[in-house]
């Protein structure tokens, strides 16, 4: 047994399947697997039961992640005592929505990575959030208030979402003055087995009785699916706004506003990185505020 074989151990805990683990560690998901065992066979212990949904902790696993964890976290403040912080140097693993991080976050990089060229910066932006009190990332900037873990939880800004089409979709299909008109109309939103925020369940909350006919999972592809002249989707300003073809509709009727929330795992709330880059992100929002409301 050794640290390698633990912190795999723990990577596969927190992501809970193979492929998963073996993305953020690149390295083989039958290496990992093997390495896994052997650590099981070293312990004398079963730390997984392997099922359908991915690799589930036993009582003993869990157990021996909560250990690693203290482990963990000891070294990270020891790493923060020896002045490690003060090179402002390292990496960040940040997570955010697909969307405003591809649109919004992305573009702005650029400007922190200049201003501070020895930070690495891992900016995951998916359909989807991977989790700060598991430590998949130290950072996510997320739809809903987490409610418990060691985190650090404030209010990054808010933002509204409008129903945008092409103007060319608008030009050769029927006049749309009520929400009711968009009963002959195409809509375009998310797989709804697929939402992983109920805070995406835009429809139930401003268009009640309406449903989608095109889906995705992904804000881009719907974005694309808009901008192509498929139909009518609500998008986030930031987005919508961006792209001159697309025309808000229904403007003083259909209008939603939701919120991002920074979370921080407190383990690294103090690194000086990680101050950085968490007062660049409110930086941002604020310049470019008129983007986002």
């Amino acid at each position: 047994m050794n640290w390698d074989d633990l912190r795999i151990f723990l990577t596969v805990s927190r992501s809970s399947r193979l492929d998963r683990a073996s993305a953020l560690l690149k390295q083989d998901a039958t290496t990992i697997s093997r390495r896994i065992r052997r650590l099981e066979h070293d312990l004398g212990q079963t730390l997984f039961e392997r099922t359908r949904r991915g690799h589930v902790l036993t009582d003993q696993g869990e157990a021996l992640a909560r250990q690693i964890e203290d482990i963990e976290s000891v070294a990270v403040k020891i790493q923060a005592l020896a002045g490690q912080d003060r090179t402002v140097a390292g990496k960040i693993r940040l997570g955010v929505t697909e969307g405003f991080g591809t649109q919004f976050i992305a573009p702005a990089l650029s400007r922190f990575a200049n201003a501070w060229p020895a930070i690495e910066i891992d900016l995951i932006a998916l359909s989807g959030f991977l989790s700060v009190p598991k430590r998949e990332v130290d950072m996510s900037i997320l739809l809903t208030r987490p409610k418990a873990g060691r985190l650090k939880v404030r209010k990054l800004t808010d933002y509204s979402l409008k129903l945008y089409a092409h103007r060319d979709y608008l030009r050769t299909h029927p006049d749309i003055a009520e929400t009711r008109d968009l009963e002959h109309h195409t809509l375009i939103g998310y797989v709804d087995d697929l939402i992983y925020s109920p805070q995406l369940r835009y429809f139930e909350d401003i268009l009640p009785g309406f449903s989608p006919r095109l889906c995705s999972p992904s804000i881009l592809a719907q974005l694309e699916l808009t901008r192509s002249g498929s139909g009518l989707c609500i998008l986030p300003k930031f987005m919508g706004e961006a792209h001159p073809e697309l025309e808000v509709v229904l403007p003083g009727q259909v209008s939603v506003t939701r919120s991002f929330w920074l979370v921080t795992h407190q383990d690294v709330q103090d690194f000086v990185r990680v101050r950085h880059l968490s007062d660049f992100l409110f930086d941002i929002v604020s310049k470019e505020r008129d983007r986002l409301l």
